[in-house]
């Protein structure tokens, strides 16, 4: 990983609104966002906060009203939908709450499916798919299809297909939503490790103070804008202790690829 930060995510007073009839739904006002490459940031909320809508906005799945997205340097709030579809193929990944694995698909074709679509040879693909799956240490299911997995390994074959074309980002929508308390932690683990070893920013939009708590910032989306580090008043009904975050803790990275 190089030495000197590179921003892979940058959003610049984006804002979104909604027509509702004769009512505007005000869902981002003036939302400024950086993430560098190797960052693990979590955003947290109310339901409603618009969370998922600046997921889509990075994504490249919605248009923001006004304002400014950058990914990895490119402005992708002027692109057409082919380019931003040629940005979403090479830039970034999407970890989905519920999987989206292909049932008819392996877990090593799941893997594939993305590299597929890039045009990638064969034998590359099955290689490189291979060290996915070895890096989420779930090789040894490489043949069983998706129900023949536990929750917890669908979410890892998810995340090796979410990297298969060596993203710059990592957008999560609730990761852990439908694990239990271990796995999800395992999970949240895995992805602060490989946001440093491959050098990739990751966003993870949760309601989960555990999975907050892991990240390397929090960010509180209140109001339409976010707010660095005001994490302790969201979180206090709850009587979770987000000062208690150890920064310095190491991860295990995993095999090399």
């Amino acid at each position: 990983m190089a030495d000197e930060k590179q921003v892979a995510v940058e959003c610049i007073d984006v804002r979104r609104e909604f027509q509702d009839g004769s009512r505007v739904i005000k869902v981002l006002q003036g939302t400024n966002l950086s993430v560098d490459r190797g960052e693990f940031v979590a955003i947290v909320g109310a339901s409603g906060s618009g969370k998922t809508t600046l997921l889509n906005l990075i994504g490249g799945l919605d248009k923001p009203t006004s304002g400014t997205i950058l990914v990895d340097g490119e402005n992708i709030t002027k692109l057409n939908d082919e380019q931003m579809s040629e940005v979403r193929r090479h830039k970034i990944g999407v970890l989905f709450q519920d999987q989206h694995l292909l049932p008819i698909f392996t877990a090593l074709e799941n893997v594939e499916v993305p590299m597929l679509l890039d045009d990638v040879p064969p034998k590359e693909r099955e290689e490189r798919a291979i060290r996915l799956l070895e890096m989420v240490s779930v090789d040894h299911r490489s043949q069983h299809m998706p129900h023949e997995l536990s929750g917890g390994m669908r979410s890892r074959v998810a995340l090796a297909r979410a990297l298969a074309n060596d993203p710059a980002i990592l957008l999560c929508d609730e990761p852990t939503g439908d694990l239990d308390h271990k796995t999800g932690g395992e999970i949240i683990q895995l992805m602060r490790a490989l946001a440093k070893k491959k050098n990739l920013a990751v966003l993870a939009a949760t309601h989960d103070p555990e999975t907050a708590r892991m990240a390397d910032r929090i960010l509180l989306l209140r109001d339409g804008v976010l707010v660095d580090e005001l994490v302790s008043d969201f979180f206090k009904s709850s009587g979770v202790d987000v000062s208690t975050r150890d920064h310095d803790k190491e991860i295990s990275e995993g095999p090399s690829t």
